[in-house]
């Protein structure tokens, strides 16, 4: 919903066999964004087979950030619900 505090989910961003100096760059990028939700809406696609399907995005304003961003509403959580979903997904990777 609008005004709710939101996380991005855990994703796997792990690649093997990086030199320690690009290691350290791309772990710039790696940071876990929290954010307000500040819109919702869909978007309409066509399959192959013309069927009109619709996806739900959401706008989030990511602190530290002046404009808000789309996003499938897939890949964002409610903050509260992130440690178990991290947790969920470390079982799941093995981790």
């Amino acid at each position: 919903m609008i005004g709710d505090r939101v996380a991005e989910r855990p994703k796997a961003t792990a690649i093997p066999n990086l030199s320690p100096e690009v290691n350290t760059r791309v772990a710039a990028y790696r940071v876990q964004r929290y954010g307000v939700v500040v819109d919702l809406f869909t978007k309409k696609s066509v399959t192959r087979t013309r069927r009109v399907i619709e996806h739900k995005f959401v706008r989030v304003l990511w602190d530290g950030m002046k404009t808000p961003s789309e996003h499938a509403q897939m890949r964002i959580c409610h903050e509260s619900e992130l440690e178990t979903i991290r947790n969920e997904f470390c079982s799941a990777i093995g981790g």
